[in-house]
């Protein structure tokens, strides 16, 4: 079978027009059942996830017991360099951590109750606390000066 003559130009050129003629109409018709977007909608409300606080732990009680043969160097039951204390005493509120000894001083963050922290320096007695320089031992941008007031001795996690 030959299908020459039901090819010729007229044939091809008439499914080229109608093509195009088909999918300008499908692009019209795209353009009017879509959804307009307005420029001024504004912020979409965000979905907020309620993280619980921490619960309160107590302050570990440490017993010492001295070795007969070693010279202790320290008081373990007092605050001291290298050592770790824990925060307590707020009443559940936190600690302000402070970028230097002071109460007039920038506070850096609140140190949460029961979170524990390695003692770098100090101490220094500023307007009428003795501060202690803390870092937290998990996470070295936590770190700044605290009143030990409200910090507990705690052993070596």
């Amino acid at each position: 079978m030959d299908l020459r003559p039901f090819l010729n130009r007229f044939v091809i050129i008439g499914s080229l027009v109608l093509a195009g003629i088909l999918i300008l109409v499908t692009l019209i018709l795209i353009g009017w059942t879509s959804p307009r977007f307005s420029p001024d909608v504004g912020f979409a409300p965000a979905d907020l996830t309620m993280i619980p606080a921490p619960t309160h732990t107590p302050a570990a009680t440490t017993t010492f017991t001295p070795d007969p043969l070693a010279s202790p160097t320290f008081d373990p039951d007092t605050v001291h360099i290298e050592g770790y204390v824990q925060i307590t005493g707020t009443g559940g509120d936190g600690l302000r951590i402070r970028s230097a000894p002071g109460l007039n001083t920038e506070t850096v963050f609140r140190g949460e109750e029961a979170e524990v922290f390695l003692v770098k320096d100090g101490p220094q007695e500023v307007d009428g606390y003795t501060w202690w320089y803390l870092v937290a031992p998990y996470d070295d941008t936590r770190a700044g000066w605290a009143a030990s007031e409200f910090l507990a001795v705690v052993p070596a996690p």
